[in-house]
């Protein structure tokens, strides 16, 4: 029976773990310049209808590199974007490839390409969730602490779909979050709720002062996502304060790591100081989309 990846609740605690633990290894072998095409003609399908840098180099990447085949697909050249009906494209092209990535605007349209698709199906990012990039958000923090049980991880910012992600993963992973975004820009309560009722450990704060402090992990991401930015200059006022700097770091745990899912905007979200220091381990995360994806990949193709 196919799987579907489309929220990082799609994973079991030990799928999760055995992809973060299968991600590092991949890497390893990577690294050491060892062939590890686990997916000889194999398909990827990649559907972008937002702009991409790591998705697609990286799932194109991975693809690659398992010994298998990408297709980028842009909606503007597929009938979808001329009117065809998702379950038509997703029938279609369940007959040619092995895998559908989908990049999208709309969560409930990955929904729907997935329920009538007969291969699995992954979220490369939708306006709800971004389960790809805390797999390898997951990864980063395993390899910077030799753990993730335990740890606090603050996320300070616009409660995104990256927001979103991380705390429906906190159960798996073992960690406690802290939510820091001003007033109205907080986590929605559909969120809330199932983050509730998946046994998510976490706070929300309004000071970012109050919320890194003691945070062995400080993450943040772009005040203005794609869709948004018509707000910019009402997004701007509203998060002012709320840069990840050096002053905000001094109130973090000793040896706490900075992280980023980027795009950055510099002396916004965060200082380039930050962004380029000691305590960031932004590359590597970046860095760990690929490995992680290939893992995930892998199981799903198995």
């Amino acid at each position: 029976m196919k799987q579907d990846i489309l929220s990082i609740q799609d994973l079991s605690g030990s799928e999760l773990h055995g992809i973060v633990d299968m991600g590092i290894h991949l890497k390893s072998l990577r690294n050491a310049g060892i062939d590890h095409a686990l997916a000889r003609k194999h398909t990827l399908g990649m559907i972008f209808e937002k702009a991409s840098t790591r998705t697609r180099v990286s799932f194109e990447v991975a693809m690659f590199e398992l010994g298998g085949h990408a297709l980028f697909l842009n909606p503007g050249d597929l009938q979808m974007g001329r009117g065809e009906a998702v379950r038509d494209t997703a029938r279609t092209l369940s007959g040619y490839l092995s895998l559908i990535m989908y990049r999208s605007f709309h969560h409930e349209t990955a929904v729907e390409l997935a329920k009538y698709a007969e291969i699995p199906v992954i979220n490369g990012l939708s306006d709800h969730e971004h389960p790809c990039q805390i797999l390898g958000d997951i990864m980063t923090m395993q390899e910077a602490f030799g753990r993730t049980e335990g740890l606090k991880v603050t996320y300070v910012g616009d409660s995104n779909n990256v927001c979103n992600s991380l705390l429906l993963a906190a159960p798996m992973a073992g960690y406690e979050m802290a939510v820091c975004s001003p007033e109205g820009f907080g986590p929605k309560e559909e969120i809330l709720h199932q983050a509730d009722s998946v046994g998510s450990r976490y706070e929300l704060f309004t000071s970012p002062e109050k919320a890194v402090s003691g945070a062995d992990v400080v993450y943040t991401d772009t005040w203005i996502s794609m869709g948004n930015e018509e707000e910019r200059e009402i997004r701007l006022r509203a998060f002012a304060g709320f840069t990840v700097n050096e002053a905000l770091m001094q109130r973090a745990a000793d040896g706490a790591k900075v992280m980023h899912c980027l795009p950055a905007h510099r002396e916004n979200e965060i200082s380039s100081v930050v962004m380029d220091g000691p305590s960031s381990v932004i590359w590597n995360q970046a860095e760990n989309r690929l490995h992680a994806q290939k893992a995930l990949m892998k199981m799903l193709l198995e």
